[in-house]
């Protein structure tokens, strides 16, 4: 071969070589490729089905007890649970449970107001359902204790021994709580916290050795005179704040005793 032809050959693979190197127009063309398959599956994932979403609403609405909505949905705030995951723990059997925990409720309050009515005692004590459960009012002008006293009357043994039956055969924790009136105790209670205290104590007593409820279900608290059901000096005033309320506890959890008051309110359970 001559030298003149390698020299050419030479010269035409250099001027090949100036060429500009195109082929990372390849690599890019795949990467915008791949950026707007991601967006369109972004777009795509954003839209909301406008008709499950009202479904949805209406069904959630339905289960609080209100009527279902006709109009659209405001979808900027709030947290969207598919219909799927609404289950056993859902709102449905949530408000399922509070009604059944409210009939419950409403059992022990009657079967206590007909044994006091059997004794003519059903006008001693005062009953209210709410999100604690079944609060039992001792309440009454020198109806249950005396000023400056801790011992049961002989009233309150017998309204006692009416419900004490009913009390100790349902499943619930009873907590017993104690009140006294605004005065300054005496002798030989140094305040009002040890006053109110004894006196919770004594009704506590009372139901675990004469009605045989466990005492593993029982409490008692003082609350002293920061809880008065009626304000004033008067001789009725200062006699009503000086009660035992007993409260039936209710076991459900916090999600179902907050829709107790509702049916409360509602005079009966939907």
């Amino acid at each position: 071969m001559s030298t003149t032809g390698t020299r050419s050959r030479r010269r035409r693979e250099e001027e090949a070589h100036d060429e500009p190197d195109e082929r990372w127009a390849v690599s890019y063309a795949d990467m915008v490729t791949v950026l707007m398959c991601l967006f369109i599956v972004l777009f795509a994932a954003s839209n909301i089905d406008k008709t499950k979403f009202e479904m949805l609403a209406n069904s959630l609405a339905t289960g609080f007890g209100q009527e279902e909505k006709d109009g659209g949905a405001d979808t900027t705030d709030g947290l969207v649970i598919p219909p799927e995951m609404v289950d056993d723990e859902g709102v449905d059997d949530l408000t399922t449970r509070a009604v059944a925990e409210y009939e419950s409720l409403e059992d022990l309050k009657e079967r206590m107001r007909a044994a006091l009515a059997a004794q003519g005692l059903q006008e001693a004590v005062e009953f209210v359902i709410d999100e604690r459960g079944l609060n039992v009012g001792l309440i009454g002008a020198e109806t249950f204790f005396s000023d400056n006293s801790t011992e049961l009357s002989g009233k309150a043994n017998a309204v006692l021994d009416a419900i004490g039956d009913v009390i100790a055969g349902a499943p619930n924790q009873v907590s017993v709580e104690g009140h006294a009136d605004h005065r300054l105790s005496a002798s030989p209670f140094p305040t009002n916290w040890e006053l109110s205290g004894g006196r919770a104590t004594q009704v506590a007593r009372f139901l675990v050795e004469h009605e045989g409820v466990p005492g593993t279900r029982m409490k008692a608290t003082a609350f002293s005179d920061t809880r008065p059901v009626v304000l004033g000096d008067s001789v009725e005033a200062l006699a009503s704040n000086r009660r035992v309320d007993i409260v039936v506890e209710s076991d459900e959890e916090d999600q179902v005793r907050a829709l107790i008051p509702g049916l409360v309110a509602a005079g009966s359970a939907p």
